[in-house]
């Protein structure tokens, strides 16, 4: 039985076994070159002093670089969409083309029961599934590693380099790209067995599955560990939004990633502006410190914010709860997994 879902799965395995070497060699051929320019730039043994001015340089020539620009936002596009992918082509028609072509007359009229059937293809359908991911996380990983250090020196964010907690890179690097893996494959194959029609089940497959990536980010994410608070004082790295209407002008005010004082590599998910009391607020900003008229420095803004007695109220997730939130949201996914699975197995045997 397992010889017999190996093979069907073959053409699967071949694409999948193609796309990863492919990627491999891509990673191999530029991945030494940005070794030798972290190398170079002198971060290696740098003073903390130095570090990230030295590490922004880095970055800054990294993504000038045409190569580098290129390979960052294909892998994470590629790790990202490849659990879609499984759910769509892997999962989907696992169930559904063998009750649409009611093949399942014959493979179910054997000796081997309904359960251990589709015990079996699970098991080689979903381990592959997640091996494939995880492989394509984990070779991008090695080749991002001058990146992430540089980061963790506390160099300035870029396009190419950017903090852990990102969602992007959350979702493409560490332990999560298992679970979304192999829940992007259950879900596949739970659609096909309550459809039973191939392509309708891809659609409903691609939809939910879309839908939770968008939301986890959003909802998910920022409530599975207690978010910590902390009171920061406006400076040139908090990122205004001002809208110059006729009046009153409104001030927005967010945190740029990394710019939490002494927490670098924090994840921010939410700033308010408060008084000396932490109590928010307004948004209009004083007439004192109205910048000159079309002015883009903000620097004589903050100064007078700050002695205006404004803060900012940030709720963060610090870097050391980076493999909590990783092993929390993996462990979402893979219960989500088993449930569905659990209803594949209940929903086959009540089959005619």
């Amino acid at each position: 039985m397992i010889r017999l879902s190996l093979f069907q799965l073959r053409a699967q395995a071949i694409t999948a076994a193609v796309a990863v070497t492919a990627f491999a060699v891509l990673l191999a051929v530029t991945g030494p070159d940005l070794s030798s320019l972290y190398a170079a730039s002198g971060l290696q043994g740098c003073r903390p002093a130095n570090c990230s001015h030295l590490a922004s340089s880095f970055l800054r020539q990294v993504d000038s670089t045409g190569a580098y620009a290129t390979v960052s936002p294909l892998s994470i596009a590629l790790i990202a969409l490849t659990p879609a992918v499984i759910g769509l082509f892997w999962g989907a028609p696992l169930i559904a083309r063998e009750l649409e072509t009611r093949t399942f007359d014959i493979a179910w009229s054997q000796s081997v029961t309904r359960t251990r059937w589709l015990a079996v293809k699970l098991a080689v359908g979903g381990l592959a599934a997640m091996t494939v991911t995880e492989a394509l996380s984990l070779l991008f990983s090695w080749w991002a590693t001058p990146l992430s250090r540089a980061v963790g020196q506390g160099g300035s964010t870029n396009s190419l380099a950017m903090n852990k907690f990102n969602p992007l890179a959350f979702a493409t690097h560490g332990i999560t790209p298992l679970g979304y893996a192999a829940f992007a494959f259950a879900l596949g194959v739970t659609a096909g067995a309550l459809i039973r029609r191939t392509a309708p089940a891809m659609a409903v497959t691609l939809a939910i599955f879309a839908a939770v990536q968008f939301a986890m980010p959003l909802w998910i994410r920022p409530n599975l560990l207690p978010a910590s608070h902390t009171i920061s004082t406006i400076t040139d790295d908090t990122t205004f939004s001002l809208l110059q209407g006729d009046s009153p002008h409104i001030l927005t005010y967010t945190l740029a990633a990394g710019s939490l004082p002494g927490q670098p590599e924090a994840y921010i998910e939410s700033s308010v502006a408060t008084d000396t009391k932490g109590h928010p607020v307004s948004t209009v900003l004083p007439s004192a410190c109205l910048p000159a008229a079309n002015s883009p420095n903000f620097e004589p803004v903050a100064k007078c914010l700050t002695n205006q007695g404004i803060r900012l109220d940030a709720t963060y997730q610090p870097a050391s709860r980076y493999w909590p939130l990783q092993g929390a949201e993996t462990g979402l996914f893979l219960v989500l997994s088993l449930a569905l699975i659990g209803y594949c197995f209940r929903r086959i045997t009540r089959l005619p």
